[in-house]
């Protein structure tokens, strides 16, 4: 499947790349003294001139965070309970996530992001080509999941830090309700429910 043809993440909430697990320890502000509109600004020219650097086009390109950009309500100035940030595109016929959530803005984990795809440019210019698709080989996320969220399924709410034991109580919770041998539950209802479940244990870590 070529890049362009692949699905796309959703800007907004948070599309956290699959199986790739979620910072477990205390978050902090970080070193960097910068804002989220900067921060976006470094990410883009970053971008550019590692695609300059490269050869190679960077395409499809998108940003996702639980910052919602509505031009009518956003702020980018907000602390999302989870501040994570996801930069997904498409170069060299990979199709690439470089997700941070290590700090506690969306800003500085901005920020992180454009140091780590300048790391990028450090090794075009001291390896090679092949070097670097091998580093990005480990940034390879699969395609955004299609369908409802796991967080829809499972009633909770976007944005919202969540633990196993929210996410199991919830689980059992719609299991007694969407259970086959219940009146209005259904094997398929149940399936969703189950797959629901493994998605956000394993997005959590």
């Amino acid at each position: 499947m070529s890049p362009q043809a692949q699905p796309q993440a959703q800007a907004y909430p948070l599309n956290w790349p699959s199986g790739f697990p979620r910072w477990k320890h205390g978050r902090g502000a970080g070193t960097f003294k910068t804002n989220f509109e900067t921060a976006l600004r470094n990410v883009k020219k970053s971008l550019e001139l590692f695609a300059k650097d490269s050869g190679k086009k960077i395409e499809n390109p998108i940003l996702s965070s639980n910052i919602d950009f509505n031009p009518l309500t956003h702020n980018t100035g907000t602390r999302p309970a989870d501040p994570g940030v996801a930069v997904w595109f498409a170069w060299d016929g990979l199709q690439v996530c470089i997700a941070v959530d290590r700090y506690d803005s969306p800003a500085a984990n901005l920020q992180a992001i454009h140091h780590i795809i300048e790391a990028r440019r450090v090794e075009l210019r001291h390896g090679t080509l092949a070097l670097v698709r091998a580093t990005f080989s480990g940034f390879q996320a699969l395609p955004a999941p299609k369908g409802k969220h796991w967080r829809d399924i499972l009633e909770i709410g976007h944005g919202v830090l969540v633990t196993k034991g929210a996410i199991e109580g919830n689980y059992k919770r719609l299991a007694q309700a969407y259970h086959p041998d219940r009146e209005g539950g259904s094997i398929d209802k149940m399936s969703e429910l189950n797959a629901a479940r493994d998605a956000a244990i394993a997005e959590i870590g």
